[in-house]
């Protein structure tokens, strides 16, 4: 797909910065892009601990929630947890349950189940929780838009604690607290943070209150891998409990956790942000996907090997499941796409898509809508159809940058069924007779211009490779972990002539280059897209050109190079890679 190729042009004393913190001026450019611009933050990002993480008093009702959740502790009151069915739900749940299971609660918990529940505390979990004898519930990664569940709550004498971190929708619960940094009023210098965080504040809180150590390093590796899953951005403390968490989770004493980082064969290995957001947390959110996502809670809780190392398999059976509904259930959204020609490629007519594929669980509708945003760089909300009313579709949204989903959506609230989320991603019900309005009213006011469906690729630097060092690249990691906000660098080349290149590995999918810049230096760059490649160099060029370049024959084709540094370590070798990104025709 086309992209915008732009440079940052942030200004800042980059060479002063670079000698006082000990790094090259290019790690500092990188911080300032970021979005660091005071002094004390660009040490703070290089070298920040668990101390520059923020109080957690100063959130709106923390200590009114943990007043109320102590004195349920005092009296020995029923405490149920209530959380929610992706990674940061269970994760979120494992912390409230765990802890104040180690304080000596009378506590239980209760995930909602995705197909027969829906998102979110429902009247079905209170009326359950009375029956149970429960006194006090406490929410996290949910309760912020259970205005109706919280009532009924009221009515039958339950004390409602929320926790969440969504976005504050026009209505709030009349919950006894209510703890959510986007709340008007809320004082918490940074509001971006995941459920498990928001939780893990309320337990320092709560055990900081009662005079109990909670240990500085308790469930780091939850927060990390909630963090990444939820695709929180990689600033602020964030970064620091995703970074900290990482060391953890490299020797987590979780039983549950350890046996599903065995069952994936991660065992042994430095486990990083991808492994987080790509193999570990997918597996565990496959369980609220396809089934019941206590599953995956029982394996965190569980003390019995035996137990945990069955439950993991099982998680892991169950991802590979999700993958292949997953890739069958995207290829039939893509055929219900109209599409047109745009810039010689193939495009969608809609600006914002919205797509009914029937026969498809409804627990990986998100991933095929986030599989066709990324492919067309459109807002997506796909539909599926549900088990209980065949009358009503259910549908998950992922988003881009100059679309606010949540807003966009509220707009047509009163179409809905049921709705709430992010500015990047959306779960929405709706009557499936007002699938087309629906469609349609999101695209007439969806106020998009086509500039904004043209994806920016943003360049760090203008950097030759020649600059390129071992040094420089190990300055790079330590800007670690990258993910939302804190992208992996990314440099360019303009005029690089391409020598010649070759196809190889097991899949044919790795392509090694020969270049030469304007100065007459050679590199040698990797790509892990060669089908695409070739037919870029087809298209942009010629068939016979692209035959020259593999056999090693001078075209004087040249391209701008969009490229990362990579430290590759092989048989005990360690070398510094260029990974070709993205290219253009110079």
């Amino acid at each position: 797909m086309k992209k915008d190729w732009r440079v940052f042009n942030l200004a800042a004393d980059f060479n002063g910065l670079a000698g006082k913190l000990g790094v090259d001026p290019v790690v500092v450019r990188i911080m300032r892009n970021r979005g660091i611009i005071e002094d004390k933050d660009y040490e703070s990002f290089l070298y920040g601990t668990l101390s520059n993480t923020h109080s957690p008093e100063k959130m709106l009702d923390m200590e009114l929630g943990v007043d109320i959740i102590s004195a349920a502790l005092d009296e020995g009151e029923y405490i149920r947890v209530v959380g929610d069915y992706d990674v940061d739900g269970v994760t979120s749940t494992y912390i409230l349950y765990d802890a104040l299971k180690a304080l000596g609660a009378n506590v239980s918990y209760d995930i909602p189940h995705r197909v027969r529940d829906g998102y979110g505390m429902n009247i079905r979990i209170v009326e359950d929780a009375y029956n149970d004898g429960v006194n006090t519930i406490i929410t996290c990664d949910n309760g912020i838009a259970a205005v109706d569940a919280v009532a009924r709550a009221k009515e039958l004498g339950l004390t409602v604690v929320i926790t969440d971190h969504h976005e504050i929708p026009p209505v709030l619960p009349e919950a006894d607290a209510i703890i959510d940094p986007h709340q008007e009023g809320d004082d918490y210098p940074f509001k971006d943070i995941c459920g498990a965080v928001v939780a893990y504040k309320f337990i320092q809180t709560l055990y900081r209150q009662r005079g109990q150590e909670l240990g500085r390093r308790k469930y780091l590796e939850m927060l990390a891998l909630a963090t990444n899953c939820d695709v929180m951005p990689l600033i602020n403390e964030n970064r620091i409990y995703v970074r900290e968490g990482l060391k953890d989770m490299n020797k987590t004493t979780n039983i549950g956790l350890k046996a599903l980082i065995s069952a994936l064969s991660l065992e042994g290995r430095t486990i990083n942000e991808y492994h987080l957001g790509f193999v570990i947390g997918p597996s565990i959110n496959a369980a609220g996907k396809l089934g019941d996502a206590k599953d995956a809670l029982e394996l965190l809780i569980t003390e019995d090997q035996e137990f945990a190392e069955k439950r993991a398999q099982e998680l892991r059976d169950e991802n590979d499941a999700r993958k292949k509904q997953t890739e069958e259930g995207a290829d039939k959204a893509s055929k219900e796409l109209e599409l047109t020609e745009i810039d010689g490629e193939e495009q969608p007519v809609d600006k914002v898509l919205v797509v009914y594929v029937p026969n498809v669980h409804e627990g990986v509708a998100g991933i095929i809508a986030g599989r066709l945003k990324e492919r067309y760089y459109r807002p997506t909300i796909v539909f599926t159809d549900t088990e209980s009313n065949p009358e009503i579709l259910k549908g998950s949204g992922r988003s881009i940058e100059n679309y606010n989903m949540f807003e966009k959506i509220n707009e047509h609230r009163d179409m809905t069924v049921k709705f709430g989320g992010h500015p990047l991603a959306a779960g929405l019900s709706i009557k499936k007779s007002d699938l087309e309005a629906f469609r349609k009213a999101l695209n007439d006011d969806c106020g998009l211009e086509y500039r904004d469906l043209v994806p920016k690729l943003m360049i760090d630097a203008p950097m030759p490779m020649s600059y390129a060092s071992m040094k420089l690249a190990k300055e790079i990691e330590s800007l670690a972990p990258f993910g939302k906000n804190n992208e992996r660098p990314l440099f360019a080349e303009q005029d690089m002539e391409v020598l010649g290149y070759r196809v190889f590995g097991k899949n044919m999918n790795v392509m090694k280059m020969k270049l030469r810049n304007s100065r007459g230096q050679f590199f040698e760059v990797k790509y892990f897209r060669p089908d695409e490649f070739e037919a870029d160099i087809n298209r942009w060029f010629t068939a016979s050109e692209c035959d020259k370049m593999k056999s090693g024959i001078r075209t004087g084709c040249k391209l701008d190079i969009a490229y990362e540094l990579d430290i590759n370590e092989y048989n005990g070798t360690i070398s510094l890679d260029f990974l070709m990104k993205e290219y253009e025709p110079a």
